[in-house]
């Protein structure tokens, strides 16, 4: 399976608190939770809808899984095309305390979590996706586990939270394989992760 992460980011990088009320994220006293619900409009959420669609499994972080379980797992699946394929499709957590997970058909990864992510993407299939979970997908493009990346930038600053990218991290180049524009703003970004950037290694001689 191809591991492909989705992540939804505002113009300044922020990941935190982007859904709705249900999903509000207070941690270290953000208050602007919310930012991206009103920018959906028809065609970007089309598009989310077919992307959760083509999933053959779902890796969560813990913290994401306890967030999007008690939600869309009592949904009916009827009631949304992401809420059918979340609740039909087999769901793994990576997490160290997560012991009893009450939604049907988890796995929990709590030993060598490398090894247990490419056992995933050896099986047959087409996508293993991930959604949020940002310090887990932080961790998986640190380990160069991810095969395709997401990105739904917001047309807004939000100005606090936590961001997608450390101010210090690894470096990687990212190849650019589809874009597209949604009406109110939100653009689409699909990258696969590309090796280290290439830096200038001289200054050019501005001409006269």
């Amino acid at each position: 399976m191809k591991l492909t992460a989705t992540i939804q980011v505002s113009v300044d990088g922020v990941m935190q608190g982007n859904g709705g009320l249900h999903l509000e994220d207070r941690r270290r006293g953000f208050e602007r939770g919310g930012w991206a619900r009103p920018l959906f409009d028809n065609e970007s959420m089309t598009f989310v809808d077919q992307l959760y669609q083509r999933a053959d499994a779902f890796l969560f972080g813990r913290r994401t899984y306890e967030v999007f379980a008690p939600y869309w797992g009592a949904m009916a699946n009827s009631a949304s095309p992401i809420a059918a394929a979340l609740n039909t499709r087999p769901k793994y957590v990576a997490s160290t305390t997560l012991t009893d997970p009450n939604w049907a058909d988890t796995t929990v990864l709590s030993g060598d979590l490398a090894a247990a992510v490419r056992e995933l993407k050896a099986k047959p299939g087409g996508e293993l996706q991930v959604h949020g979970s940002g310090d887990l997908t932080r961790w998986l493009l640190n380990n160069q586990l991810v095969d395709e990346i997401n990105l739904l930038v917001c047309p807004v600053v939000v100005g606090q939270g936590t961001r997608l990218f450390p101010e210090a991290g690894l470096d990687m180049a990212l190849e650019l394989v589809d874009s597209r524009a949604y009406p109110k703003g939100i653009t689409l970004h699909v990258y696969r992760p590309n090796g280290r950037p290439q830096y200038a290694t001289d200054v050019p001689t501005p001409s006269r």
